[in-house]
C-alpha cells in the first residue's frame, strides 16, 4: 500500500509541477524515477518512451502506466495514472472556472510566455537526452535524419513517421543478423 501512495503522489508532483506536456515531463520522470527512486533503469525509460510513442495517449500518462505497472501490477497502473493526471484535472476545472477573466491579464500573458520559453527548453533537453541514448550508430544517424526530414518537411503524420521507422528498425535488424551470421 505505502508504494501506492509513493506512485501517486510522485506522479502528481511530476504532473503538478511540469508544464506543456509529456515531452516537458521526461526531464522530470528521469530524474525521479530512474535516478532518485530507482524504479526503473535508464534503458526501461527509454523503452516506455519508444512505446509510449505509438500508442495512443499522452506520453507522460502511457509512461506513468508502464512504471506503476512494473512496480505493483494493474493497481501500480491505475496509482501512477490517476496521479500524473490529477493535478491537471483540477488546475484545468479552476482555469475553466476564470477563463475569460483569466486571459486578459497582462501578467497572466507574461507568465504563458515565459512557461512557453521554458517548455521549449525541457523539450530539447529531452531530444538531447533521447539523441544520446537512442542515437548509436551510422543507421541512427541515418534514420534520425530522415525522421527529422518528413517531420519538417512534410505533412505526414508522426504516425507514419513511427511506423516507417519501425519498418526500417526490423529491416535493418534483420539484415544485420544475417550479415552477422554469415561472419561467423
Amino acid at each position: 500500500m505505502k508504494v501506492l501512495f509513493q506512485l501517486f503522489l510522485t506522479f502528481a508532483r511530476i504532473g503538478g509541477f511540469t508544464f506543456g506536456g509529456g515531452y516537458a515531463m521526461l526531464p522530470m520522470i528521469q530524474s525521479e524515477i530512474v535516478e532518485r527512486k530507482k524504479w526503473a533503469t535508464e534503458e526501461e525509460i527509454m523503452n516506455y518512451y519508444a512505446v509510449s510513442q505509438c500508442t495512443p495517449g499522452v506520453i507522460a500518462v502511457n509512461t506513468a502506466t508502464f512504471v506503476g505497472y512494473k512496480l505493483r501490477g494493474g493497481v501500480g497502473a491505475v496509482a501512477a495514472t490517476v496521479g500524473v493526471v490529477t493535478p491537471s484535472v483540477i488546475i484545468i476545472l479552476i482555469i475553466a472556472a476564470f477563463i475569460r477573466n483569466f486571459l486578459e491579464y497582462d501578467a497572466v500573458r507574461y507568465a504563458l510566455n515565459g512557461i512557453n520559453v521554458a517548455v521549449a527548453v525541457l523539450v530539447l533537453n529531452a531530444v538531447i537526452n533521447l539523441w544520446k541514448k537512442g542515437v548509436k550508430n551510422i543507421f541512427g544517424y541515418i534514420m534520425f535524419a530522415i525522421a527529422l526530414a518528413f517531420s519538417i518537411f512534410t505533412d505526414w503524420s508522426p504516425i507514419f513517421v513511427v511506423i516507417g521507422a519501425i519498418l526500417f528498425g526490423i529491416v535493418y535488424g534483420v539484415y544485420s543478423g544475417r550479415k552477422a551470421g554469415k561472419g561467423k
